[in-house]
């Protein structure tokens, strides 16, 4: 299968949790046998930052405007599948191009759905428009649960199905290292992220001194006041992450709140510590037990007191629990292997005489 991919970033993970999906999903895609072409808008602040210029699992090519995907023409149209992901610059103008130009199938990949959905609800169509949703065949989404009839009933989705992130088991392992902190957190700085990570870190920190915690990713403000045994870490990356959770006692995952509000949206920073075996202490949202099961694979944290509850108690078996999950659902080899299956199931649905997909009902 020859898929082309037109993505926010593969070159670099700066600020973004786009290029670590895409590395592990796409690599898994490739040792599947297939052929991978990734189109990435040329963004200043990713070329000053890029951490994988050359990778070994799919072309990579930037292009500098819209105008300048012409040259890319032939590959879109000759492909198998087409996919255009959330977040890429001039999105809806690109979704456009792609349909009128791909003859295979085309997709939709949003890797933002439930921000996406609120951006759509107040007019806001910076990358997505309702009436492109319908020329897409299907429309993969990193949200479960009721979102997917919502895609299909009120936007026109013709499929709607969920990918959600995933995880290179290969480089996300359990390692040797000293433990440095006692509740680390990794995540690009985001304002309704950042009252729970006050209540979850950062008022732990301030009632325990005696114990260790670090906040990883950049764009936090400068005006922001840490308490003394918070260390700060402006960017980490991904190369780094699987040591920054094995030297960490336990790992807190914070979901954004339009996240939160649609339930069954894991974020990728639980499949990384999972699979490093690192204990996760989480907030809580519908359709985490779906992921892992709380109190056995994942602890779940309302405040201060169950977080200090957790740092006190003994980890022994929850990291190793939330690996085998990991390993056995949420794994890149997983993903790949139903992107593989989605694409060729919706394949067989497009009309012979229109080249489009009617609302298609999976068994």
């Amino acid at each position: 299968m020859k898929l082309v991919v037109l993505g926010l970033s593969l070159s670099s993970s700066w600020g973004n949790g786009h290029a670590t999906t895409f590395r592990a999903l796409l690599g898994a895609f490739a040792a599947l046998g297939h052929e991978v072409l990734f189109l990435e808008r040329t963004q200043p602040w990713y070329a000053e930052n890029r951490d994988l210029s050359d990778p070994d699992f799919c072309r990579l090519a930037y292009y500098d405007d819209l105008a300048a995907l012409a040259r890319w023409r032939e590959q879109v149209s000759a492909a198998d599948a087409v996919m255009v992901g959330s977040y890429v610059p001039d999105g809806v103008e690109v979704g456009r191009w792609v349909q009128n130009t791909a003859r295979g199938t085309t997709c939709f990949y949003d890797i933002d759905t439930p921000v996406t959905l609120a951006k759509l609800a107040r007019g806001d169509y910076e990358y997505l428009s309702p009436e492109i949703i319908p020329g897409y065949d299907i429309y993969f989404s990193f949200t479960g649960g009721p979102t997917l009839a919502r895609l299909e009933e009120e936007f026109g989705s013709p499929c709607a199905r969920p990918l959600y992130c995933s995880v290179d088991t290969r480089r996300y392992r359990p390692l040797d290292v000293p433990t440095r902190w006692d509740l680390s957190y990794l995540g690009t700085y985001s304002p309704d992220r950042q009252p729970t990570l006050d209540r979850l870190l950062l008022e732990p920190a301030r009632r325990r001194p005696d114990l260790r915690f670090v906040i990883a990713g950049p764009q936090y403000p400068d005006s922001l006041e840490w308490p003394a045994n918070v260390e700060r870490i402006a960017h980490l990356p991904p190369s780094e992450h699987p040591e920054f959770y094995a030297a960490s006692r336990f790992t807190l995952n914070v979901t954004r709140a339009d996240m939160i509000a649609a339930g069954w949206s894991p974020s990728v920073r639980l499949f990384e510590a999972g699979a490093c075996a690192t204990p996760i202490i989480s907030d809580r949202w519908q359709g985490i037990d779906s992921i892992f099961e709380p109190g056995e694979q994942i602890v779940l944290a309302d405040g201060a007191e169950d977080v200090l509850a957790a740092l006190d108690a003994s980890a022994r078996g929850i990291g190793m629990a939330a690996r085998e999950a990991v390993l056995a659902h949420h794994s890149a080899e997983r993903r790949a292997e139903q992107l593989e299956q989605d694409l060729e199931r919706i394949g067989t649905a497009r009309s012979p005489t229109t080249g489009k997909v009617s609302q298609y009902e999976w068994s």
